[in-house]
């Protein structure tokens, strides 16, 4: 067998097989327009071309998500740049609502005490160290701001200008044991004078005292300013009596009171700079 194949004969034999295929093979591309030939490029590269394709859809979709990415990320920044100034605008308009609310609660004094005068003020400053809620306002005598001056947060009192120049003022207010109003609680009309010490202010209350042992006032009592002596007008609100206390010693007793303006937590006020009754400093021995 190994000699037949190795044959001078059997070589010839299959040379003459292999032409006559070679033959056919070109016959039937020839006649069938290369469908063999497109078989075997479709069996040869229809895995190139499916991977070519994969690849081709690859990289469109990148090219969409990478175009949606850019648009997502303008997007976004301009509605970063929306709610930022958002923000600022409810800012504004919670200050704006609060000085109408403000100025709605002064228009009310105003209009029942046409003889007042006031000037708007805000709070600058606070005293360091100071325990009695003492404070700094933004106006002084060039507005018309002179040492005296009541100061007031709606129908409450504050307490009043102690300095001045040109641009600020310097504000002691109820809690600040050198502070005295002369009141009065409305209901039983008994007077006395509205002061404070240390261990009560700390605790952000004043005192009516000189009310006699039978004193009909009671928890829940308003108290105001009576108007004498010229410092503070009438009908200030001063606060609320908190409860009735012995003084010691006596037999007299003081009413406990909280004061109905929140002193230590103000940022606007208003500055009373001429009322009816008046006493300058001068008058006033100060």
């Amino acid at each position: 067998m190994r000699r037949l194949i190795h044959s001078k004969g059997f070589k010839i034999f299959c040379a003459v097989i292999a032409a006559l295929l070679a033959g056919s093979v070109a016959s039937a591309v020839s006649n069938s327009n290369s469908a063999l030939s497109t078989s075997a490029a479709g069996f040869v590269f229809g895995p190139l071309q499916r991977v070519s394709s994969f690849l081709t859809q690859q990289v469109s979709d990148f090219s969409v998500n990478f175009k949606s990415s850019a648009t997502l990320r303008k997007q976004i920044e301009e509605l970063n740049k929306i709610i930022a100034q958002q923000k600022i605008d409810l800012v504004d308009y919670e200050k704006a609502k609060y000085k109408i609310a403000v100025y709605e609660e002064f228009l009310e004094v105003k209009e029942e005490n046409p003889d007042f005068k006031f000037v708007s003020a805000s709070v600058i400053a606070r005293e360091a160290g100071d325990n009695y809620a003492g404070m700094t306002l933004n106006r002084g005598s060039v507005k018309g701001v002179s040492v005296n001056d009541p100061v007031i947060f709606g129908k409450n009192l504050v307490g009043l200008v102690v300095g001045v120049t040109p641009t600020q003022c310097e504000v002691k207010t109820l809690l600040n044991p050198s502070v005295s109003v002369s009141a009065y609680e409305i209901k039983t009309r008994e007077k006395g004078v509205v002061e404070t010490n240390a261990q009560l202010s700390r605790e952000g209350f004043c005192r009516l005292t000189n009310l006699s042992g039978s004193t009909a006032v009671v928890e829940g009592g308003i108290v105001c300013t009576s108007g004498i002596g010229g410092i503070f007008p009438r009908d200030l609100i001063i606060g609320t009596v908190q409860r009735i206390v012995p003084r010691s010693g006596t037999s007299s007793v003081d009413a406990v009171v909280k004061p109905d303006a929140d002193i230590g937590g103000l940022t606007d006020v208003f500055i009373i700079t001429s009322f009816e009754g008046q006493q300058s400093p001068a008058e006033s021995g100060d």
